[in-house]
């Protein structure tokens, strides 16, 4: 939580990242594991997350190189991609990895990779060690079939700036390895025959178009309040990050200046968040290295869009103060061609938007006795169906959202204490046909941030990343999963002196679980003082 009073005071730390404290030896090996350290030393474990690897096949694979770049400042890497021959076209499995390594001094980053203009990763980087630290990202791809089945320009960019303060230089190598279908493995069923990246706000759909769907990978970042968006306040209350509707945020999706799509944004905190990077060198946060898209259903408006003509896309962030920038909305249409015929028809046959809630209620701190307070209640909901007239017949699409954003935001004078605790979900149901796709999701954040006796900063932090997925057919449910990620965190740090005199400690967990019709992962990461104290697995 950088509120820029809290900022202020930790500023040396943050331009010394990386190079914190006195170096001291490595944690000893005890009978139960690694021995951390008393507090952070100049060196620590790389970073780790507890999500599960993307599950392949074991079929033949071929690896391709899809990008290979030193990033000191703003310049994008530039290259080319040519499938693999040896591999042909028939894919079970495409996946990305990216490994990176960089040390000294450097802030956390954002990144992004294109190819073909289609956006397929989006990312933030880790904060290094003086000694050095690598990491790496997986990510399954697939997907994107149809635009890695021929050759297309690359670009990637994080952008960093390289000086004699910030001195970490982020060597980074991008591969994409292929996993053939072969015997009883079969060609990846249900990726999109089309992706055409957004580039202008307009779409022309190909006019046998029978699915539709977009996805935007929304990220509040550039280092201004829009990063922490969830702690802005109404004009009227003090504190340093203002917005006049308070900080409820919601990213649309408007087709011809008719909505079409609502969803919350994930609150991502960034390696640098919370003003306590000791919470993060070695356990990101959820999401942080994989960015995930906000995916939108449009099936219903895919009629409206096959006409053959190009038709008005937009993407908004709702709440954002006018003229303000610091959201990144790239976005991707990934679409599905009826093969028996030329032209789908049909029409969209509903549209029902409920009217928006939002309202945050600010009350004064009664003579520095009790905190200055922020109570915000949000909702929104929109309902919308059509139809298709496809060569197996009239197939109709309902898709039902629903987005809640419920906080309480406490803070003191010179905020300090400076507490939030916040909770959003985005509930979808689909339903095409006969069959009923629902997902439940919920994100939550609960933390304070202090300072206090000798300048003693601390951070105490609890992130959850939840969902809830059922497939229903006929009545007989096909599929479910559900997703449970927690982040707990609690570091403390003197602020305000030279580095080796900062005397860090801080513990992370994460548990990330998984589980439902196809398997379980459930897998517990604890560091102390950055050393890795337990890696436990239960499935």
């Amino acid at each position: 939580m950088r509120s820029l009073k809290i900022m202020s005071m930790i500023s040396g730390l943050i331009l010394a990242a990386g190079a914190l404290l006195t170096a001291q030896p490595a944690a000893a090996e005890g009978p139960n594991g690694p021995t951390p350290p008393a507090e952070f030393t100049t060196d620590w474990h790389d970073p780790v997350t507890a999500a599960p690897p993307v599950a392949t096949p074991g079929t033949p694979t071929c690896e391709v190189t899809l990008a290979a770049a030193q990033f000191r400042d703003f310049t994008p890497y530039q290259g080319s991609y040519t499938p693999p021959e040896e591999c042909g076209t028939r894919w079970n499995k495409i996946v990305l990895r990216l490994e990176g390594s960089v040390k000294g001094r450097q802030y956390d980053r954002l990144g992004y990779l294109t190819v073909g203009g289609v956006e397929i990763l989006r990312t933030s980087t880790p904060q290094p060690s003086p000694d050095g630290i690598t990491w790496s990202v997986e990510k399954d791809v697939t997907r994107y079939r149809d635009t890695l089945s021929r050759p297309q320009p690359v670009e990637m960019l994080i952008g960093n700036v390289v000086n004699e303060t910030y001195t970490g230089v982020l060597d980074v190598r991008v591969t994409l390895t292929f996993h053939t279908a072969e015997g009883r493995v079969k060609p990846a069923a249900g990726t999109p025959d089309r992706v055409i990246p957004l580039t202008d706000s307009t779409l022309t759909t190909p006019r046998n178009t029978e699915r539709l769907l977009a996805e935007v990978y929304a990220t509040g970042s550039g280092g201004g309040c829009e990063e922490y968006w969830y702690l802005s306040v109404p004009d009227a209350a003090p504190y340093s990050c203002r917005a006049t509707d308070g900080p409820h945020r919601e990213v649309r999706v408007a087709v011809d200046g008719r909505l079409a799509g609502i969803a919350a944004p994930f609150p991502t905190v960034w390696t640098g968040g919370w003003s306590n990077p000791f919470l993060w060198y070695v356990t990101p946060a959820p999401r942080a290295f994989d960015v995930q898209p906000i995916v939108y259903d449009l099936t219903p408006f895919a009629a409206l869009l096959n006409d053959g003509r190009a038709h008005r896309v937009e993407v908004t962030v709702a709440g954002v103060p006018a003229g303000l920038a610091g959201w990144s909305t790239p976005t991707n249409m990934l679409l599905w061609q009826d093969e028996g015929s030329r032209v789908v028809t049909g029409g969209l046959d509903r549209h029902e938007e409920g009217t928006p809630r939002n309202t945050s209620v600010y009350t004064a701190d009664a003579g520095g006795t009790t905190p200055h307070r922020l109570d915000t209640d949000a909702a929104h909901r929109l309902t919308v169906a059509g139809h298709l007239n496809t060569s197996h017949g009239r197939v109709d699409t309902t898709v039902v959202r629903a987005v809640a954003h419920t906080s309480v935001h406490r803070w003191g004078e010179g905020e300090n204490p400076d507490a939030f605790t916040g909770r959003w979900t985005d509930d979808e149901t689909v339903t095409t046909g006969r069959t009923v796709t629902r997902v439940r999701r919920a994100y939550t954040m609960d933390g304070e941030t202090t300072i206090g006796a000798g300048d003693r900063l601390r951070t105490v932090l609890t992130l959850g990343d939840r969902a809830d997925t059922h497939v229903v057919r006929d009545g007989r449910r096909v599929s479910w999963s559900r997703l449970d990620d927690t982040y707990t965190g609690d570091a403390t740090y003197t602020s305000g002196v030279p580095r080796d005199q900062r005397h860090a400690v801080g513990t992370t967990t994460e548990r990330y679980r998984l589980y439902g019709s196809e398997g379980c992962h459930d897998r517990t990461l604890t560091t102390v003082q950055g050393t890795l104290t337990e890696d436990l697995r239960r499935c």
